[in-house]
């Protein structure tokens, strides 16, 4: 059984975490009326009120993550450019993502504490696990935006080649470069969504002033990929020195298809690899038990004869 000073470390953590959570509770709440009123008042810009649940993680999330929020400014740079990689451009993200990252590693701790004291764990088991969950909430986040951002590129990789034969249809039909992003983009929607959102950021860009070549050159520092930023060197060059566009990106489609099959390739050769460590592991000690087991069987029976005999 715990003892009196562990007890009383346990209730003061749970009472400060409590109130903290009413705190949050009543700012939420208090957004969301504020939200309320602007709707009565009708005001242009309101809407009907989202979900409880969605609201008050998009209210209180991002005040918990202003408590893990980076005071470097570089730090905070490059947590966001992370953010961005992965494909989460919302204004609050960062805090967000932080206020999740909080929770996961504060949750964990408060109900091992709570099962301990409660009894159902003993202390010392209940703050391991807790301490082990909580430095799985520390470095889990990192890895699901890595792996977040992974996946994105390996969509984008595989929708380029295909958005580049579009454009240059278009091209060749005697459209501008910026009529041909438009017409990709509606046209590509059903087959690689992410690729077509990412062009209607280029395509408001554009209209906001900027090159088709710096709209996708900033596309490629959103998503990190090499292939992005070749295909806009491609088109600055294309608009500083009035190359055929055309041909280029003709040629550049083609070279993108033809990494596009030597990554499929190097995943296939990699795939050889990955399975051998399962097999070893589930596969083949069941082919073991399978094969040796009646014969084991069988030598402890004759073993068993004999020292009956």
């Amino acid at each position: 059984m715990p003892d009196n000073n562990t007890l009383a470390w346990v209730a003061f953590l749970m009472a400060s975490t409590s109130v903290l959570l009413v705190a949050l509770l009543v700012g939420s709440r208090r957004g969301r009326l504020d939200s309320r009123l602007r709707g009565l008042s009708g005001k242009p810009g309101s809407r009907d009120d989202p979900d409880a649940l969605a609201h008050l993680a998009q209210t209180t999330l991002p005040r918990m993550g202003q408590a893990l929020m980076p005071a470097d400014d570089e730090k905070r740079t490059r947590l966001q450019a992370r953010l961005t990689h992965a494909g989460l451009y919302g204004r609050q993200a960062m805090a967000v993502f932080l206020g999740v990252k909080l929770v996961l590693i504060v949750a964990p701790a408060l109900l091992a504490l709570t099962a301990a004291l409660l009894g159902l764990v003993g202390l010392a088991e209940g703050l391991l696990v807790g301490c082990a969950l909580g430095i799985v909430g520390v470095i889990g986040p990192g890895f699901w935006l890595d792996r977040r951002k992974a996946q994105r590129q390996t969509l984008l990789r595989r929708a380029l080649p295909d958005a580049l034969d579009v454009i240059v249809i278009c091209l060749e039909g005697g459209l501008s470069l910026a009529g041909a992003v438009r017409r990709v983009t509606g046209e590509l929607r059903g087959a690689h969504p992410l690729l077509a959102s990412e062009l209607e950021i280029v395509q408001r860009e554009v209209q906001l002033g900027r090159t088709t070549g710096e709209a996708l050159r900033q596309m490629a520092d959103r998503a990190d990929l090499e292939e992005l930023r070749s295909l806009a060197s491609v088109v600055n060059q294309s608009e500083r020195f009035g190359a055929s566009l055309v041909k280029a990106l003709r040629v550049h489609a083609e070279v993108l298809r033809q990494k596009r099959l030597q990554y499929a390739e190097e995943m296939a050769q990699k795939a050889a690899t990955k399975v051998l460590f399962p097999t070893i592991l589930f596969i083949l000690p069941a082919v073991f038990i399978v094969i040796l087991g009646p014969g084991v069987i069988q030598i402890l029976a004759i073993f068993q004869s004999i020292q009956a005999r």
